[in-house]
């Protein structure tokens, strides 16, 4: 069954909040069995919705969901019980939409969730970052669910993050994302894309994400909840990134296990690193992002994968040698048909204590290219100072690595 948001009083093009009538068609929709709620006809205001058992969120073509540019309006959610909210990333559960160990839901339509970020940051001195988050409580996540079940979401697209994560997938199970657009400010700070925490079985198709960090992470930082859960049987498949960051992060630090995971069919540009898993040195302030266990990352698999302009290595696997940084190992990764032109060449480091393992490279090409064959062209303001080390090295760098194997894979540097 259908639910019209206007039918429950929804106002559209105005300033006023709609939290309240959208709500109120959630609550009606779950309760009644489930169903679809309908967003249409124009701009709805809100501050956060809360997604219930068994509805579909649906924006048409003609709707934007905008979220509210006033940070008192995304007030602590009190209550909860899958999570600690205070060990939660920057220490809060602030996001536009949310749910809690729901079941059935979905976010679907080929309309518009607008975040309002260009609201939430402010010019920078800083040549690398042009823009800084504002020093207010701004939301961390867009989408935030955590402890659900059986999760769509598809072609929507979400513009005009904040600083923080476009989708924040914490402790669920069975979430498939297809066809959705994720277009970010490449300027803006902090800006992940879709972040796969502690979660399985998850699939994610055919997206287009542009974003100024990280654009897929997978991670298993179980800080805030009451167990650890392992992150694993992931599948990404048939995307296009663009990022100034990471185009694909596995780990950080001292996350879980994170395992079994396929990535295919992908084109990164502009990118830091195309794939990095880099476990790095612990800050000296406490940090809100951080794991409790042991991290193991294995058996990943990376296949036909495209990387151009990036301006980094186009694979980074790193663990720093500090004790604080938690890890058993890093093994069993496969990279089959990458091909890759980009200003540094693959980097595998590992320390004494731990062992980066077993890395297959097969029918791969690396292309180091001259800073000056470097697109001079810029989209934003951050290109040009893309260009990390571009002659620090002109070979792959192997260190304290144990059976990593390249298979009719080649390297070529420009002069």
């Amino acid at each position: 069954m259908d639910y019209y948001i206007k039918n429950f009083g929804a106002i559209p093009d105005t300033e006023d909040l709609q939290t309240v009538k959208i709500q109120a068609a959630i609550d009606c929709c779950s309760f009644s069995g489930g169903g679809r709620v309908i967003i249409e006809g124009g701009r709805y205001k809100i501050s956060t919705i809360i997604m219930k058992n068994n509805v579909e969120l649906h924006i048409n073509s003609d709707s934007i969901l905008v979220a509210s540019d006033n940070c008192n309006d995304f007030t602590e959610l009190s209550g909860l019980k899958h999570v600690n909210s205070q060990k939660l990333p920057r220490f809060r559960n602030f996001c536009i939409i949310f749910a809690e160990k729901t079941e059935n839901i979905a976010l679907s339509g080929y309309g518009t969730i607008d975040c309002s970020g260009n609201k939430f940051v402010e010019k920078s001195d800083d040549y690398w970052m042009p823009y800084k988050r504002l020093d207010i409580p701004t939301p961390p996540r867009a989408v935030f669910f955590t402890g659900c079940k059986n999760v769509r979401i598809e072609n929507i697209t979400m513009q005009n993050q904040p600083a923080g994560c476009s989708f924040w997938i914490h402790d669920c199970d069975f979430v498939h994302f297809d066809k959705i657009r994720i277009d970010a400010c490449l300027d803006y700070p902090n800006n992940d894309g879709i972040h796969i925490n502690s979660s399985r079985n998850v699939t994610v198709s055919d997206c287009f994400i542009r974003c100024g960090d990280d654009c897929i992470v997978l991670r298993a930082n179980n800080s805030s909840l009451t167990e650890n859960k392992i992150c694993e049987n992931i599948s990404v498949s048939g995307c296009t990134l663009v990022t100034r960051c990471n185009g694909i992060k596995i780990g950080w630090l001292c996350d879980g296990v994170i395992r079994n995971c396929t990535l295919s069919n992908i084109v990164i540009t502009e990118s830091k690193v195309g794939i990095a898993a880099v476990l790095p040195f612990p800050q000296k302030e406490p940090m809100s992002d951080c794991g409790r266990e042991e991290t193991l990352i294995e058996n990943i698999s990376f296949f036909n994968i495209i990387m151009d302009k990036c301006y980094c290595a186009p694979v980074w696997i790193d663990i720093a040698d500090n004790a604080q940084t938690k890890c058993k190992s890093i093994q069993n990764l496969y990279f089959d048909n990458l091909h890759a032109r980009l200003c540094e060449l693959p980097f595998i480091s590992r320390r004494e204590s731990n062992h980066v393992k077993n890395i297959r490279f097969s029918n791969c090409t690396f292309e180091k290219i001259k800073s000056s064959e470097k697109d001079p062209e810029k989209n934003s303001g951050a290109t040009e100072k893309l260009v990390f080390g571009s002659d620090s090295y002109h070979s792959i760098q192997l260190h304290h690595c144990d059976n990593v194997v390249f298979n009719c894979t080649s390297f070529s540097v420009s002069e």
